[in-house]
């Protein structure tokens, strides 16, 4: 999908957050995602890191931001917040976002972008289909990729995964 608007320097400065949560997930021996949410004044409210290495898959940041914001805002609050997250979400995070009413995705790397990397590295794909937000929840506004940001999330997949990137 493509962005809905354009990226700001705001928007790169709490993505850089996201792909800094990305690396240590990844340095903590976890699969290399984090997400933020951040309310409409600018404040980062919430942040995460997978946490998926322990066994239990559910464990995206962007699963928890929902669940977070679901205990902590009120629905009002929810709507005007955005998430930032490393790659955007899959189709359970999807749900579970727009489940609780949260506002705009904006995402470093698009699904699109982390498939074709696995695609050319020869990884199977996930048991889930991965597709992209809007394909999941239609009435969420999303923005990205960032091309700033694309190769640095692309070397750590690639490390995760121990592809030697030339």
């Amino acid at each position: 999908m493509t962005a809905s608007r354009t990226l700001t320097e705001e928007d790169t400065r709490f993505l850089t957050r996201c792909v800094d949560l990305a690396e240590e997930a990844l340095d903590l021996g976890d699969e290399p995602f984090g997400s933020i949410l951040v309310d409409a004044e600018g404040v980062v409210r919430f942040e995460d890191r997978n946490r998926v290495a322990g066994g239990d898959h559910t464990r995206h940041p962007e699963f928890e931001i929902a669940r977070w914001a679901a205990e902590n805002m009120s629905p009002e609050e929810r709507a005007i917040a955005t998430v930032y997250t490393s790659g955007e979400h899959c189709p359970m995070c999807s749900a579970a976002h727009a489940w609780v009413g949260l506002g705009p995705i904006v995402y470093a790397t698009s699904t699109d972008q982390l498939s074709g990397w696995y695609l050319e590295w020869g990884i199977a794909a996930g048991p889930v289909l991965p597709l992209p937000v809007q394909s999941v929840a239609p009435g969420i506004r999303v923005a990205g990729p960032s091309p700033e940001l694309s190769d640095r999330v692309r070397a750590l997949h690639a490390r995760l995964r121990g592809v030697a990137e030339a």
